[in-house]
């Protein structure tokens, strides 16, 4: 496993992390709990240190639940991060909401539910735009100064919302979308502004909510099965391009002895600013798949012809 320093916080993430979103769930189908927790503890044992949770992932917060009984005895051997800035109203919709008094009472349910004193990484998770941004992050930089947080991240924010981030409350990392078809982050000049101001960047939606590992049959939306309506590419025409591009993908692979989700993996890890690649493993065999990215790059050449792949695919 390979690590990196993680922005200005001090801390060393490994390259391939933890996501857990799945573990709530439901949004990407029926996700067996006792298999998720051995993911956790089979990514741990491969050499990645980093979960990352979220309050919102999963009705009663159920994902840091499931996170707070996996890394139970081993708490000493993760960096541990979660959001604050999404609450489940009734019915399971979603709520952006920033207040002080709010972001508190998060904090201390979260610290619950992971059963832990303290959270490594704590992030706003989405910017809400009903509440004044600067009190949000000053209200961050109090917990920090309790020592319940050692670094403060931000999730979806535009440049603009992380430039007052890095002014208020001196931000370690970023977390945007980031995968072989969705490449908005770097469009937008998120990555490149990560990488100018120091800031680690985690990428999520990596493997594009399981797409870009090619073992997927085309998801249908409904119940908890909801990554269709999530990724824009799960419709009829996305998939069909998607299958065109991971055909090349598996060449790649093929030549390296590896699957494809090591490719796609690795595209992500290459692209300029990135420190660390979400992935959302609910079984140990996948979690065993993803860290194996880490023992190997991708090529200039096997980069280029990636590129002029999705130039002809894609578009």
């Amino acid at each position: 496993m390979r690590y990196k320093k993680l922005g200005n916080s001090g801390i060393e993430v490994s390259v391939i992390a933890q996501g857990t979103w799945a573990m709530g769930n439901d949004f990407f189908g029926d996700v067996d709990e006792g298999l998720a927790m051995k993911a956790i503890r089979q990514s741990l044992d491969c050499g990645v240190n980093l979960v990352d949770t979220a309050r919102a992932y999963g009705e009663d917060c159920a994902s840091e639940r499931v996170v707070g009984r996996a890394i139970k005895g081993v708490r000493d051997k993760v960096v541990l991060a979660t959001k604050v800035g999404v609450l489940r109203a009734y019915g399971g919709n979603y709520v952006k909401c920033s207040d002080p008094n709010v972001m508190r009472c998060e904090l201390e349910e979260s610290l619950r539910n992971l059963q832990t004193d303290f959270i490594d990484l704590y992030q706003i998770h989405w910017p809400d735009h009903n509440n004044p941004l600067e009190p949000a992050l000053e209200t961050m930089l109090q917990f920090k100064q309790e020592g319940k947080i050692r670094a403060i991240g931000v999730s979806n924010f535009s440049i603009e919302e992380m430039q007052t981030a890095v002014k208020v409350a001196d931000i370690s990392s970023v977390q945007p979308p980031l995968n072989l078809l969705n490449r908005s982050s770097l469009g937008n000049g998120v990555l490149d502004f990560c990488a100018k101001n120091g800031l680690g960047v985690l990428t999520y939606g990596s493997l594009g909510g399981g797409i870009l590992t090619g073992k997927m049959k085309q998801p249908t939306i409904g119940g908890n099965e909801l990554r269709g309506a999530f990724y824009s590419f799960y419709d009829d025409a996305g998939w069909a391009k998607a299958q065109k591009l991971l055909a090349v993908l598996k060449e790649i692979a093929d030549a390296h002895n590896a699957a494809t989700a090591e490719v796609s993996i690795n595209w992500v890890l290459a692209q300029k600013g990135v420190t660390t690649a979400l992935l959302g493993a609910t079984t140990p065999e996948m979690a065993i798949e993803n860290a194996k990215a880490a023992d190997w790059e991708l090529s200039a050449a096997e980069l280029a012809k990636i590129e002029s792949a999705y130039a002809s695919v894609i578009g």
